[in-house]
């Protein structure tokens, strides 16, 4: 075999390997950006929710992941440079492009599962240690808040503008009476009093909370 045959094979190689994934873990992921927008990471670089990173607890920084949306079957390929979440049965927290790309930025919540693509230093998979898996079936103890109803839709836009502004994550519904729902569609079990606080906080003293 002469060395141009040679120098073909291991591009080819090289091509294949690079590109692998093995399965690492499934849970809920999140998302983060606002307050966070320029503020140092946990690895010391400055946080851009419109890049593709990702915080997790445990896997070594500029580990490539690719996270994928079971509700959707959507995918995105992150670099993880921070740490978190923070929350019980969570599992990653996205930037905000990253979640665009797998169609969660609205829900605020999704199933996941965690493929690794690459680690940095030659580290290895045995290497690693997973935070707590959750049921990939569904999110455990999920539950939508319904805010408020109108037969105009302005009037559930401007609902809908006031809870974004308030940085609530919301979004209309249409119900078989016609009436516009604006609803919060996934919050844990434990974010509910919290959701409701802010919800009176802005106006809105009776939403109806419903299991999903």
């Amino acid at each position: 075999m002469n060395n141009s045959a040679k120098l073909i094979i291991a591009i080819i190689v090289l091509t294949l390997t690079s590109s692998l994934v093995f399965a690492f873990e499934s849970g809920q992921a999140s998302w983060y950006g606002g307050k966070f927008q320029g503020r140092k990471t946990a690895n010391g670089e400055i946080f851009d929710t419109n890049k593709l990173t990702a915080a997790h607890k445990t896997l070594p920084f500029n580990t490539m992941v690719r996270v994928t949306n079971l509700k959707n079957d959507r995918f995105v390929d992150v670099r993880i440079n921070d740490r978190g979440p923070f929350v019980e049965g969570r599992v990653i927290d996205l930037s905000r492009a990253a979640a665009d790309k797998i169609d969660m930025t609205l829900s605020g919540l999704a199933v996941v599962k965690i493929d690794i693509i690459s680690l940095p230093n030659g580290q290895i998979e045995a290497a690693l240690t997973k935070t707590v898996e959750v049921n990939p079936e569904g999110i455990p103890d999920s539950y939508k808040i319904q805010v408020a109803s109108f037969s105009k839709a302005d009037n559930a836009k401007l609902c809908l503008a006031r809870l974004k502004n308030g940085g609530l994550l919301a979004k209309l519904e249409i119900a078989d009476s016609g009436m516009i729902r604006v609803v919060i569609p996934v919050v844990i079990e434990k974010e509910i009093s919290d959701i409701k606080d802010r919800l009176g906080r802005l106006g809105f003293s009776s939403p109806l909370v419903r299991h999903n």
